[in-house]
């Protein structure tokens, strides 16, 4: 928007205006309406697939991956409005900011399979307790968003001002996202520590087919975060954030492969509900007792 003076710049982040030759929008390119729509009703079916099976299984801690998918929704339906409003400021951060943070909901979903897995095959098979697994990797989650967020209004901040300078706040976008990868590394050598220790057992298929799903669920995430970062280390008219095609197929076809996945293998359908499984044991230890109370009486 060089071409143009402050206030004429202002009016078209504020309306809704058709591309004008020589004056590029903040993608660097008018994003594509035919995608949008696309990944708009892939998570469509995936929200509505994964609140069905989360209340069907009664585990509504996987209401966390609809949760993502919804963000996901919002965030390409930014890029929808900016197909037809590419200078429009509210659909740019609509997207980047949901875009960016909907994965994290992704990895809570993950972090809770691990911790299920544990309660199913034993304490002895973990490094550290079930639940630590919630509070510190969610907590981390968190921390990386808040990061992102904060550099994301910093960056925003200084491109509506006049020679304002978007580094620093991308800096600490990048921080952000590098954080979050580091906490999903960790996550992942406790998932393999796991494996490897529960190797002499044999593991249910509902188990094994998670562990495969996980995999490539988090595979998907690593490919986008790396993809991310580079982008935003490029700076905001980089190379890689102003073409589109990277982001369709490093972005969005990643995150949708990351939680489809779990729609074809869901674990709220394969793995037990926490209360039923707690109120079975509680039986179990019930019906021991009353044998043991019983044997004694006839001993007596």
């Amino acid at each position: 928007m060089n071409k143009l003076s402050f206030e004429e710049r202002q009016e078209l982040r504020m309306g809704c205006h058709a591309l004008i030759d020589g004056v590029k929008p903040a993608y660097g390119y008018v994003p594509s309406e035919a995608s949008a729509i696309a990944f708009l009703v892939l998570f469509g079916l995936s929200t509505i697939g994964h609140i069905y099976a989360s209340f069907k299984g009664r585990h509504y801690w996987y209401l966390c991956f609809s949760l993502g998918t919804i963000a996901e929704m919002i965030g390409w339906g930014g890029r929808l409005w900016s197909s037809q409003c590419p200078y429009n400021n509210t659909a740019f951060l609509i997207q980047i900011s949901t875009l960016i943070f909907a994965p994290a909901f992704f990895t809570g979903g993950i972090y809770y399979i691990l911790k299920q897995f544990i309660d199913i095959t034993g304490r002895q098979y973990s490094m550290i307790p079930p639940r630590l697994y919630l509070w510190i990797f969610i907590t981390v989650d968190v921390l990386s968003l808040a990061i992102q967020a904060a550099g994301g209004g910093l960056a925003s901040a200084a491109s509506g001002r006049p020679g304002g300078n978007t580094q620093t706040g991308t800096n600490i976008m990048v921080a952000g996202v590098i954080f979050q990868m580091v906490s999903i590394t960790v996550f992942c050598c406790f998932y393999g520590v796991f494996l490897w220790k529960s190797r002499g057992i044999q593991l249910e298929k509902a188990i094994m087919w998670l562990t495969y799903a996980t995999m490539l669920s988090v595979t998907c995430i690593y490919i986008r975060s790396i993809y991310r970062t580079i982008e935003l280390l490029q700076g905001w008219n980089g190379y890689l954030i102003t073409t589109q095609r990277y982001f369709i197929a490093l972005d969005g076809a990643m995150m949708i492969i990351a939680v489809g996945v779990y729609n074809i293998v869901h674990p709220a359908l394969l793995l037990p509900n926490p209360k039923d499984r707690k109120r079975q044991e509680t039986s179990g230890s019930d019906e021991e007792r009353s044998s043991e109370m019983q044997s004694m009486g006839k001993r007596g």
